[in-house]
Formats: C-alpha cells, structure tokens, sequence
C-alpha cells in the first residue's frame, strides 16, 4: 500500500514495485474518478476498494480516507511518502505542466490534467491536516505489518534497490 501527499509519488513508486516484483497494481485515481472528473458515489467506492483490497496480492496507491483502514487491514506492507509540502507542490506544478490536457497514464479516460485551485489547496493543506493523524495510525500498527516511512526520493530508491 503506498500512500502520502499528492505529488509525494506515489504512482511513480508503485509502477517502479510492480516491475520489480510483478505484483498487479491498482491507482485509486483510475477507480474513483469516472470521465470529466466525476466522482464515484460512496455507496459504489467502498465495495469497490474492499474487493480490490481482499485479492490475494496487490499494489494500491492512492489515499482515500475514507477506504485507508480497510485497505490497511489488508496490507502487508504500507510506505509513506512523508515529502515535504513544498516538494509536492512543485511536483504537481510540473505534472501539471507536463501533462495539460492529457491524461495522465494512472487516471481514468477523459480525465484530463488541469490547473485546479481547490486541488492545489488540498496539497499544500495535506501535511498541516492530514499527516499527524496518518504516523498515528502507522504508529498504532501491530508488528507484523512492515512499515516503510520514507522523506527522499534517495530513501525510496534505496527500498526499490532492496527488493
């Protein structure tokens, strides 16, 4: 399960697993978001993540609050992308620049890369609001999940070259 701010990496990191070790993988993003940026309803999204999350192997990445416990419940490993908010902020910058009016290639069809405010105020509210409360619930964690808690693109590298 990887997971952390938008712009942390975590597809990047999730992709580079999946060659590694062959695992499927699964980008919340592409589950959640339908055409036109339209979300899933709630009642549809937590079956959906619940069976994705009960398969025998995956890669999941992607936070969705609302899905995470159940998702952690199922981990056997869980890495944090613990970036800076700085650091996420220029990296949507650059994804979106890269990207606009494309789609990216761990989003649904027709959901196209776009300057949004509200998302912008999402990533660089994240940590302020969001990242005690996940180390807590990391932190709370029994010991047979392997947790993997990573600041750096250098620390997730070295994890991949681990594998």
């Amino acid at each position: 399960m990887v997971i952390g701010c938008c712009g942390a990496g975590k597809s990047t990191l999730a992709r580079k697993i999946r060659e590694k070790t062959n695992i499927p993988i699964y980008h919340l993003d592409q589950f959640y978001w339908k055409p036109d940026w339209v979300e899933t309803p709630k009642e549809i999204w937590e079956p959906m993540v619940q069976e994705l999350s009960s398969k025998e192997e995956w890669i999941i990445d992607g936070n969705y609050g609302s899905t995470m416990d159940f998702r952690i419940q199922r981990a056997d490993t869980i890495i944090y992308l613990d970036f800076s908010t700085l650091e996420c902020l220029w990296r949507i910058t650059k994804r979106i620049w890269k990207y606009r009016g494309q789609v990216r290639p761990d989003m649904t069809n027709d959901c196209r890369e776009r300057f949004d405010l509200e998302f912008y105020h999402y990533v660089a509210t994240f940590n302020l609001m969001r990242r005690k409360s996940i180390l807590n619930k990391l932190k709370n964690l029994d010991q047979s999940k392997k947790v993997h808690i990573f600041k750096s693109d250098y620390e997730t590298e070295a994890y991949l070259a681990s594998l």
